[in-house]
């Protein structure tokens, strides 16, 4: 099974976002930046993750992305499904039926044997995403990755992330 490079930088970005505070937003060129990808190419991507809720864009001079929920509930299949979509990596085309003899639909009743194996295959590997969570991969960097490596991630967020404004600063004081 192959997956588009789409995918990698996917989770890389999300795995990043998972490290802003707070509410605090990562620009979308700074995350292209950071792993030496095209802007435009990752703003597909990441566009992607908005659209199925995994990432939220917020725009504005201090805008940019951030997680839309807690890492912890972000799996793996998440963010493939939102890259690659929900259909099956294998499709059969039922080419058995395309040979010179030309048989009744009724000789092919059962289901492909061929369609069935990769359709478990698939759901095994389904399975398995689903069980990582985003917070899982962060965690394993932090404890298993280069601390070189780690402690130049850390710096990049901290040096790239934006802060939000709190909502009440921009609500009107109580009147008493």
């Amino acid at each position: 099974m192959k997956l588009g490079e789409g995918v990698e930088a996917a989770i890389h970005c999300a795995s990043m976002l998972a490290s802003v505070e707070g509410d605090a937003t990562m620009p979308g060129a700074a995350m292209a930046e950071s792993f030496g990808l095209s802007p435009s190419y990752l703003l597909k991507h990441l566009n992607m993750l908005s659209a199925a809720r995994i990432l939220e864009s917020v725009p504005g001079p201090a805008g940019g992305y951030r997680l839309a929920r807690p890492a912890e509930r972000i799996t793996l299949l998440d963010i493939v499904l939102a890259v690659e979509g929900r259909e099956p990596a294998f499709r059969c085309g039922e080419i058995r039926r395309n040979g010179p003899v030309k048989l009744d639909a009724s000789a092919y009743v059962k289901p492909c044997g061929i369609n069935a194996a990769m359709l478990k295959a698939e759901r095994a590997y389904r399975a398995a995403l689903a069980e990582t969570k985003l917070s899982d991969i962060v965690a394993d960097y932090a404890t298993e990755g280069d601390p070189r490596s780690f402690a130049a991630s850390c710096a990049f967020v901290a040096r790239h992330q934006r802060p939000q404004k709190s909502s009440s600063i921009l609500q009107p004081p109580k009147q008493t």
